[in-house]
């Protein structure tokens, strides 16, 4: 049951706040409260009749998609399904880059520069408006209200922000303390701190912990190491997203914290695309967003079947993404879930198609297979794996005992050489302490061999 102080927070102040910032996120949660209970096929009719509207307002204010959607000879009138989208062509990073002018609605006056962290690449500068926002800021809000933690529950929030702060920053961090929302800034993630976070963590006692898997993960490994106990603390959830939750993080997070790990898909440029009920199963928010999965050519996959996922947003009438390739790799499902929502489902997120690597012979993997040539080395405490080509794979280490004996980086070599090719130069580097992207996220592995 939520305190006094939550539910004032939660009706009163956040519902107060968001309507002086000209956002619908009230309604916006309600609504998606209600509808994610209608059959599939309900949601399915909210989806066509959303993105009919949707594509009514971008044929008549983004010059982009006018042209666009006149060459594909879609009727805006007689819209009876997603299936329509597969006339468009995809929106890619390169294609906002080069038309940032053309995709901006000229009926929005609200439209703000956002942009990625850069972590596969340049950064990409994107506009979002209130629409957008609000829609997203309800999707999150529905989603861990499914884990009976609402607006005002003390979280903590380890997430990639500056150390200096601005006057605008000052101002989000008084708003945080009266909304009870402790950050964790991701980016100093030395021993020191690490330790100064997870005593942050035993003082505020949250109810939800929020933010990157990899931050969380490396708190429990050090918790667990020094004997701290943070399992009887009441923390109901930890919500992480961002990043590919991998499976030996989710034990580990679950047995040094206590609580149950709900997985979140989505990034600033896609919006919130997808979250885990208590069942297990990731729910996309499918009254707002429409996902696509595709093969290298473009082509859609079955249900069940891996490809690139391509999602539409149809709060982003202001700026659109539609059709927008992610560079993320997954696949669907039709098998509904126990918790009786009507939400379809994703089967699977496998990571960034920059998380698969290519052997010196052609095969593609999953970069598991080479995070657990290191994470099976007891005297590995961090690492990164980089490959820059079919025949140069970089390896970084942090040594719990530094320096790594001969030994040890033999077994690294000859791990990592037994699935991408004997002949394969494997480039071992010690350092001591292994940072984050711009972002604040943390990256086990990337390949920048395309595949």
């Amino acid at each position: 049951m939520s305190s006094v102080y939550t539910q004032v927070i939660s009706n009163l102040l956040f519902p107060l706040q968001e309507r002086l910032k000209g956002h619908t996120t009230v309604k916006l949660r309600r609504d998606l409260e209600k509808s994610q209970w209608l059959s599939v096929e309900q949601i399915k009719q909210i989806q066509t009749r959303k993105l009919g509207e949707f594509l009514a307002k971008i044929y008549r204010h983004v010059p982009y998609y006018r042209q666009l959607i006149d060459n594909a000879g879609i009727d805006i009138n007689a819209i009876n399904g997603a299936e329509q989208l597969a006339s468009l062509p995809f929106l890619t990073k390169a294609l906002i880059r080069d038309n940032e002018h053309n995709l901006k609605a000229d009926n929005v006056d609200d439209l703000k520069s956002f942009n990625t962290g850069g972590s596969s690449g340049s950064p990409l500068i994107f506009f979002l408006n209130n629409e957008r926002v609000s829609h997203d800021v309800a999707a999150k809000w529905r989603a861990t209200r499914w884990w009976g933690v609402d607006i005002g529950d003390k979280e903590i929030v380890a997430w990639g922000s500056p150390i200096e702060l601005n006057g605008q920053d000052r101002i989000k961090l008084m708003r945080d303390y009266v909304m009870r929302s402790h950050l964790l800034p991701a980016f100093d993630l030395s021993q020191k701190q690490i330790r100064k976070f997870i005593q942050n963590i035993h003082d505020v006692r949250p109810k939800m912990l929020f933010g990157y898997p990899s931050v969380y993960n490396l708190l429990a490994q050090t918790a667990e190491a020094e004997n701290i106990p943070l399992n009887n603390l009441g923390i109901a959830v930890a919500f992480v997203t961002s990043e590919k939750l991998y499976d030996h993080q989710r034990e580990r997070i679950e047995r040094v914290f206590g609580c149950p790990v709900a997985n979140g898909y989505g990034g600033r440029d896609a919006g919130f695309i997808a979250h885990q009920c208590p069942a297990g199963s990731m729910h996309i928010s499918a009254e707002d967003i429409i996902v696509e999965i595709v093969d290298a050519q473009g082509n859609a996959q079955p249900v069940g079947e891996s490809g690139e996922i391509v999602i539409t947003h149809l709060a982003t009438s202001g700026f659109p993404f539609l059709r927008y390739r992610t560079g993320d790799v997954g696949a669907l499902s039709d098998t509904p879930c126990s918790c009786g929502r009507g939400l379809p489902v994703l089967e699977r997120i496998e990571g960034r198609s920059t998380d698969f690597v290519v052997s010196q012979d052609g095969t593609m993997m999953h970069g598991l297979a080479l995070i657990y040539v290191l994470r099976e080395i007891p005297e590995v405490q961090e690492f990164k794996i980089i490959q820059h080509s079919l025949d140069l794979t970089q390896v970084t280490v942090v040594a719990k005992a530094p320096p790594l004996s001969a030994e040890i980086r033999l077994k690294i070599t000859t791990g990592l050489q037994q699935r991408l090719g004997k002949n394969v130069n494997i480039d071992i580097q010690e350092i001591h302490a292994i940072p984050p992207e711009k972002s604040g996220k943390h990256r086990y592995i990337q390949s920048n061999v395309k595949t």
